[in-house]
């Protein structure tokens, strides 16, 4: 009978010690909503309040078709045979999306009855924005580096992210969901699977690109060249293999359609460039300023930013056991490459 009533005992003590805390909590808010160690908490509760705000959202408010109709019709496309991606087209245009993007919405065009039920696809998409909040929360329970208040407000509060994910059903949140986990497996150390994830995410959508040069110093850093290139293979060899069908068929095509760096953008759907008059943010010159503009700061972080003092830009190219200092790469560091 002791051993029984010995576990009885412990449980209780371990809910009493839960319920004393939660009871600590709430008399101390300030350190709930200060305290990073408070992350997870908070997160938690965050995550379940959201499941009632996305209901209510999508309940509630009105429903915006932008791209949706036009990826169902791309990927229906596809479906019926076609792969040459300069006959895929949509109600706004050709595919402009690698193959990655085709085969993830295919699955979401079977899933809503051929891209018919918005209602299903809208509680899809929040799903995937709660899975992006516990990937996203859970990068911040490993940094424990911001007060956990500031979450109400990228969440719960955020007009703009319920509105990306649940009212108009953009590709973006597809990629950014990926994205985060590759970033979870980075942080684990898991550096082949975290490729693998990152390049999946760049072929839902390009813009993914833009943290390729972090990532890439942060796989010369980790492993310098030579073993690096197994990485980086991963990262090419994933793109060639969802892209076969496609390069098959009309590789220039593809290639051309999908990652188009000279693609035109429209003024009114710019958010960052509003500010500035519609036939300047047409005009090619303002395209091939920002395009080197971003040149040059990469040209900077990597001679000035990047580089570790007492440490040469080439010097990571070493296998890191021939580096002097050696350094390991910490949790705070890995962001700061892939995010600065």
């Amino acid at each position: 009978m002791s051993p029984v009533g010995g576990g009885r005992k412990r449980g209780t003590c371990g809910c009493r010690s839960v319920g004393d805390t939660v009871r600590g909590l709430w008399r101390n808010k300030q350190q709930l909503l200060l305290d990073p160690q408070h992350t997870a908490l908070l997160g938690a509760f965050l995550c379940v309040a959201e499941v009632g705000v996305a209901h209510w959202v999508i309940q509630r408010v009105p429903y915006t078709e932008i791209d949706w109709k036009a990826y169902m019709d791309e990927v229906e496309g596809v479906l019926n045979g076609t792969y040459d991606y300069t006959k895929l087209k949509g109600e706004t245009g050709p595919l402009v999306y690698p193959a990655g993007f085709v085969y993830i919405f295919s699955f979401f065009y079977y899933l809503t009855e051929r891209g018919s039920n918005i209602r299903l696809a809208q509680y899809i998409f929040a799903a995937l924005y709660l899975l992006t909040l516990i990937l996203v929360f859970r990068i911040y329970v490993i940094t424990k580096k911001v007060p956990p208040y500031v979450f109400f407000f990228m969440c719960c509060a955020s007009y703009r992210v319920h509105s990306i994910f649940l009212l108009r059903l953009f590709n973006d949140p597809v990629a950014m969901a990926i994205l985060f986990f590759s970033i979870n497996l980075l942080l684990q150390d898991h550096w082949s699977w975290g490729c693998f994830f990152y390049s999946l995410a760049v072929s839902v959508k390009m813009n993914v690109l833009l943290l390729a040069p972090g990532l890439l110093y942060l796989l010369l850093c980790r492993f310098g060249l030579l073993h690096a290139m197994p990485k980086l293979c991963i990262c090419a060899m994933l793109q060639v293999f969802l892209a076969l069908p496609f390069l098959l068929e009309n590789p220039t095509g593809y290639l051309l359609g999908s990652f188009d760096f000279g693609r035109q953008f429209l003024f009114q759907w710019t958010v960052n460039w509003r500010l500035i008059p519609e036939s300047m943010f047409q005009h090619r010159a303002f395209h091939v300023a920002l395009l080197t503009a971003h040149l040059v700061a990469l040209l900077l972080f990597c001679f000035n930013r990047w580089p570790r003092s007492g440490q040469s830009l080439w010097s990571l190219l070493k296998d890191p056991a021939k580096r002097k200092p050696s350094h390991k790469l910490t949790a705070n560091s890995i962001l700061m490459q892939i995010f600065k």
